[in-house]
């Protein structure tokens, strides 16, 4: 049924503001009854950062900003949600338009900048998260205007830790002016020493979620060594690997909306995004796990990202192109891969063509 609805809506929503479409999306997953929940291989179950997945495939933040469909989207079957990005104070974020699909490549180009409801609403909203169970991260962010970026981190951690199964500190954002020079030198070290501090400080509370951190695709390799240098120096519990791209491949068929500013995703970025997941998982040498996220629009692409290094992958910009169905395809070869494999679990793939994938030329830009 829901492949039914997804095959009948898609097109309609295809005519509308990007904006306009995904809002419509939000409301539409709000409305019960919700499909019941099919069980899943159970060689797809991944134990991560102290946590059970059901299966490695989450939804990325950015669909449920404002965490209002966590829920239906555990009961369709994802393995987890990440709901945000969530800043402390409500802020508009920039002008609209600010989503821009880029339909002949499967591409959207977003600078919507943070756009949240704040911290007060979304804490009420996954308030029920304790009861209800499942994965539920959140990717928490400093506001435009905030004059103490890390005390904004701080704050969120500290309030959120009841509520959520793991923190995602955004500092890749390409849409919030100065966030990414938090990637590097004095600001990273300080800002890693704070937010793990305010995991510590939860702990005491035996509220202890995991800290990951989310880098962008377009770092340097110096500047990716000394990220993760950092991050294993403050022991951080993972890293997602990667956030949008400023870049814009020449392979691009919509040139003019390859025009707009903002961070690019979807197929797109899978290249870039995989090639530095491989580079991020040699460096890390298993301290801690990695989130693959960027370009996942087929379960072949599923697999390669989980071959690059990732334990956990997340899904977003190619449910607008191929819909919620994308799910069980994607769970379906995933299984055949592992049996394939002669392996009993997933996670016996992870990072296997990660040193070969480092080896080879860098990806076309």
């Amino acid at each position: 049924m829901i492949s039914l609805l997804d095959a009948l809506a898609r097109p309609f929503l295809g005519l509308l503001d990007p904006e306009d479409a995904h809002r419509l999306a939000i409301r539409a997953l709000g409305i019960p009854p919700y499909v019941k929940r099919v069980r899943d291989d159970p060689r797809l179950a991944v134990r991560a950062c102290d946590l059970h997945f059901p299966n490695p495939i989450g939804v990325a933040a950015g669909f449920d900003k404002h965490a209002e469909v966590w829920d239906a989207l555990l009961r369709l079957g994802f393995g987890f949600v990440e709901v945000g990005t969530v800043t402390l104070r409500p802020q508009p974020g920039n002008p609209r338009p600010r989503v821009f699909r880029l339909a002949h490549d499967e591409g959207v180009i977003n600078r919507l900048g943070f756009n949240s409801a704040g911290a007060d609403i979304a804490l009420r909203r996954l308030a029920a998260h304790t009861r209800s169970g499942g994965v539920v991260g959140i990717n928490i962010g400093a506001n435009k205007d905030s004059t103490d970026r890390s005390s904004d981190y701080v704050r969120l951690i500290e309030m959120f830790a009841p509520s959520v199964s793991y923190f995602c500190v955004n500092i890749s954002s390409p849409n919030t002016p100065g966030l990414r020079d938090l990637q590097r030198g004095r600001a990273l070290e300080e800002l890693l020493a704070a937010v793990t501090g305010a995991r510590m400080r939860a702990a005491e509370r035996s509220l202890a979620p995991p800290v990951l951190v989310k880098i962008a695709p377009d770092l340097t390799l110096p500047d990716l060594d000394d990220l993760v240098e950092a991050a294993r120096k403050h022991r951080v519990d993972g890293m997602i690997v990667a956030n949008t791209t400023l870049a814009r491949p020449r392979s691009l068929r919509d040139r003019d909306g390859a025009k707009q500013q903002g961070g690019l995703s979807g197929r797109p970025l899978f290249a870039l995004s995989t090639r530095m997941l491989a580079e991020t998982y040699v460096r890390v040498e298993g301290a801690f796990p990695l989130i693959g996220v960027g370009g996942i629009d087929s379960g072949e692409a599923a697999v390669a990202k989980i071959r690059a290094g990732a334990l956990l992958i997340q899904l977003y910009t190619a449910f607008i192109f191929h819909g919620l169905r994308l799910l069980p395809t994607i769970k379906a070869e995933l299984s055949r891969a592992v049996a394939r494999a002669g392996c009993e679990s997933i996670a016996a793939l992870v990072g296997t063509d990660a040193a070969a994938l480092t080896a080879q030329s860098w990806p076309q830009q």
